[in-house]
């Protein structure tokens, strides 16, 4: 009898052991199962509440990635350095044979069009970079030539697609450049001529754009050859003549003062030289 009541007790213990086995295990595995879904719920409700702030993070990170050149014109800078001299003179021979970064850039162009909530500055950058890449590519196309006029209506030709538009030279500066309030932009786009102001060897940028457009306006006027100013007298370029409307926030005088070391008299006797239209090589 002993040994059946100690056989009958050894079950009866093994049997409460097993339950309590699997008790632990239940209780063990649920929490994990709460805190997985606890997780998910939070992390959708911060998305679903969160505002789109897209644009400003975007128009950050071009600011901020990089103090000089910012993503999207990288390409546009390496060649610029690398076949434009620090006077502004074009290899065109060499950009010839980069045409496919080049191409590249212009495929980048393609994807990243400002949009109506970009900065201003950020939309001066985009649109005087790609004027002077689509006036480059244009004379590529047609190289060698002396002069951009050998090709026929070079401003009017819709040679690039930007999104589902096609746009030309003579768009891209009258109907946006010039709408947007900003007239040193003439000292930064370039026709590809040697009278006109130098192809800079760097893209512009949104976080550089002031100091790179007063620096081109300045470098501009000093250029004796495009320019030459004294106290009474001014010897200016043609551009001056042919977009004097946007140069109407007071008179040129007081404009040209802010960007020259000398003092322009009021009365100072203005004309204006010669165009050269030679290829800027």
């Amino acid at each position: 009898m002993m040994r059946n009541f100690l056989c009958l007790t050894f079950c009866v213990f093994l049997l409460v052991s097993c339950r309590g086995t699997k008790k632990t295990i239940e209780i063990s595995e649920r929490p994990q199962e709460k805190s997985v879904n606890k997780s998910i719920t939070t992390t959708v409700d911060t998305i679903e509440t969160r505002p789109d702030i897209s644009n400003i993070v975007f128009e950050d990170r071009l600011d901020k990635v990089t103090a000089n050149v910012s993503t999207e014109h990288q390409l546009w800078n390496n060649l610029l350095e690398k076949y434009v001299s620090n006077d502004g003179l074009v290899d065109y021979q060499g950009f010839k044979k980069d045409y496919i970064k080049l191409e590249e850039y212009i495929t980048v162009l393609q994807n990243s069009l400002p949009k109506k909530e970009s900065s201003k500055n950020y939309k001066l950058a985009y649109w005087i970079n790609a004027y002077n890449a689509f006036t480059v590519d244009l004379i590529l196309r047609h190289y060698p030539i002396k002069s951009i006029k050998e090709i026929n209506k070079p401003w009017k030709q819709r040679l690039w697609k930007l999104e589902d538009k096609w746009y030309n030279l003579d768009e891209i500066e009258h109907q946006i450049l010039r709408k947007m309030n900003e007239p040193r932009i003439h000292f930064a786009i370039v026709c590809a001529s040697y009278s006109c102001p130098k192809l800079q060897n760097e893209a512009f940028t949104t976080f550089n754009l002031e100091t790179q457009l007063r620096n081109a306006t300045k470098e501009f006027l000093s250029d004796t050859e495009r320019n030459e100013i004294s106290e009474n007298e001014l010897k200016l370029s043609k551009i001056f003549q042919w977009f004097s409307k946007d140069f109407n926030n007071g008179s040129l005088i007081d404009y040209l003062n802010v960007y020259t070391d000398v003092s322009i008299s009021e009365k100072a006797k203005i004309s204006y030289k010669d165009y050269s239209w030679n290829l800027n090589e």
